[in-house]
C-alpha cells in the first residue's frame, strides 16, 4: 500500500513483450520496475499493447513504438494518468523530427528519462513534467575473475545500432604478450549477424559469443570481466553500464551522451564512435597500465550511489505520487 493508502492498477506497455527477440533492456526495466511497484503496493501488469484494460496508471516505455496505445489511452480513458519513458532510439533518434513521438509527450502526464543529460534534448515545454529515474541493479554474487587472462565483456544484442562487432574488430591483430579475450552475449535481432559471427569466431580466437543469457548468468558475466564494453551508436542510459559499475567492472564507451550522462563528461574510458583503432589503443593500455585501470575503476566506483536500488525505489514512488496528488 502507497502513502496515500491507494493501490494503483499499473499497466506498463513494453512494445513487443511477447516476443523473445525483444528482451533486451526495456524488457529488464519492465521487469524491474514492475517488481519495485507491486512491492509499493499496486497491481502491476506488463503487456505489448494497450486494449482497453481497466488501469490507473499507462506506463509506456518508448514514444514512438509504443505511440498507438497512448493515443488510445488518452482517447477512450482520459481520466488515466499516462507515464512515458523515453529510450535511446527516442531521446537521440528523431523524436524533434517525429510528430508522432512528439504528440506521445503532448499526451503524457509525466515522461521518464534515464540519465540527466536526456533531459537538454527535449523541448521546453516538456521539462516541467520529466522526470530522472537512474536504472539500478543489486550487487551480484562475488565472482572470481580467472587470472593469466584480460577479460572483456561486450554485452548487447546484435543490430546496428549497438555495432555490436566493434570490439571484435579491435582485438583482430593484438601483441601475441596480450592477454585480452573478448566474450559477447546477446542475440541475433538483425539476422546479417549471425554469418558475421560464426566466421569471426572461426578466424578470431580471441572472441567468444555466448548468445543471449538469462539476467542471472549475464550479472555473472558482467562481474567476471575485467572490463565491460559499451560500444554503441546510441543509448538512452544503458542498463549494462549500471550493472557493470554495481559489480566493480569499469567501463569502456562510445563517447555517446547516454553513457556520459552516467559516467560523466570527465570520465577517461570514452573513444568515438564507430572507431576500431581508438578502442583498439584504448583497450591496450587500460590492460597494460594498472594506475589507469585503477582509475577508470574508482570513477566507475564514485558513480555507484546513482544506481542503489533504495534510489530507483525511491524515484519511481515520487513518480506514482505525482500523478495521484
Amino acid at each position: 500500500m502507497n502513502e496515500n493508502n491507494e493501490t494503483l492498477r499499473i499497466l506498463i506497455i513494453q512494445p513487443g513483450y511477447h516476443r523473445t527477440d525483444a528482451r533486451g533492456g526495456n524488457f529488464t526495466t519492465a521487469l524491474r520496475w514492475k517488481r519495485m511497484l507491486k512491492a509499493q503496493g499496486h497491481r502491476v501488469r506488463i503487456d505489448g499493447a494497450y486494449t482497453g484494460q481497466k488501469i490507473d496508471v499507462l506506463i509506456a516505455l518508448h514514444a514512438q513504438k509504443s505511440a498507438r496505445w497512448i493515443s488510445q489511452c488518452a482517447k477512450h480513458s482520459p481520466q488515466v494518468a499516462i507515464v512515458v519513458a523515453l529510450t535511446g532510439t527516442d531521446i537521440y533518434g528523431d523524436l524533434r523530427g517525429c510528430a508522432v513521438g512528439q504528440h506521445s509527450l503532448d499526451l503524457a502526464t509525466a515522461v521518464v528519462v534515464l540519465q540527466g543529460l536526456a533531459e537538454k534534448e527535449l523541448a521546453a515545454r516538456y521539462k516541467n513534467k520529466t522526470h530522472v529515474i537512474h536504472q539500478s541493479c543489486e550487487p551480484p554474487l562475488k565472482a572470481k575473475r580467472a587470472s593469466g587472462v584480460f577479460e572483456v565483456c561486450v554485452c548487447g544484442h546484435m543490430r546496428d545500432v549497438k555495432d555490436p562487432m566493434r570490439t571484435a574488430m579491435a582485438i583482430r591483430r593484438l601483441p601475441k604478450a596480450s592477454r585480452i579475450r573478448v566474450k559477447h552475449i546477446g542475440g541475433i535481432i538483425e539476422s546479417k549477424y549471425r554469418e558475421r559471427v560464426e566466421r569471426e569466431q572461426k578466424r578470431n580466437s580471441l572472441y567468444e559469443w555466448l548468445g543471449e543469457l538469462s539476467p542471472k548468468m549475464t550479472h555473472r558475466e558482467i562481474a567476471k570481466s575485467h572490463l565491460l564494453v559499451v560500444s554503441s551508436r546510441s543509448e538512452g542510459g544503458a542498463n549494462v553500464v549500471s550493472e557493470a559499475i554495481v559489480a566493480g567492472t569499469p567501463v569502456v564507451s562510445t563517447r555517446i551522451p547516454g553513457s556520459i550522462g552516467l559516467l560523466g563528461e570527465k570520465y577517461q574510458g570514452y573513444f568515438s564512435t564507430a572507431n576500431t583503432k581508438e578502442l583498439r589503443e584504448l583497450l591496450l593500455r587500460i590492460e597494460g597500465d594498472d594506475g589507469f585501470y585503477r582509475n577508470l575503476q574508482d570513477a566507475c566506483e564514485a558513480q555507484s550511489p546513482l544506481f542503489a536500488p533504495e534510489r530507483e525505489r525511491a524515484a519511481l514512488k515520487e513518480l506514482i505520487q505525482s500523478l495521484v496528488a
